[in-house]
């Protein structure tokens, strides 16, 4: 199976843009379906985005919408979460996680499989 790694949080102002990247590694990166989510501490974990294994079919929660963007490259094992505008809200530790289905979007937390250590988001305000 594939092992994650989550880069790119950091702190940002309110407005700012963060990309984040997952980079998978073991088996073929191309056999996984992929989503980011994030959590605050004392809250559910949330769903933010999606992609398909091939990445064809991608799905950006309606609240993110317009100002979120999920990628892959499968050449590179990665997945991106681009982050425009963001908002002190959006604070959060970020994971990325896969799922071994070949062309389907999985929105729901509980049925991935794998997913990366996290990493952290900070928006000032």
């Amino acid at each position: 199976q594939v092992e994650l790694v989550e880069t790119g949080g950091g702190l940002v102002q309110a407005g700012g843009s963060l990309t984040l990247s997952c980079v998978a590694s073991g088996r073929p990166f191309s056999d996984y379906a992929m989503g980011w989510f994030r959590q605050t501490p004392g809250q559910e974990r949330e769903f933010v985005a999606a992609t398909s294994a091939s990445g064809r079919s991608i799905y950006v929660a309606e609240s993110k919408k317009g100002r979120f963007t999920i990628s892959r490259d499968n050449a590179k094992n990665t997945v991106y979460l681009q982050m425009n505008s963001l908002k002190p809200e959006d604070t959060a530790v970020y994971y990325c996680a896969a799922k071994d289905v070949p062309s389907t979007l999985v929105m729901s937390g509980q049925e991935y499989d794998i997913w990366g250590p996290g990493t952290q988001v900070i928006v000032s305000s």
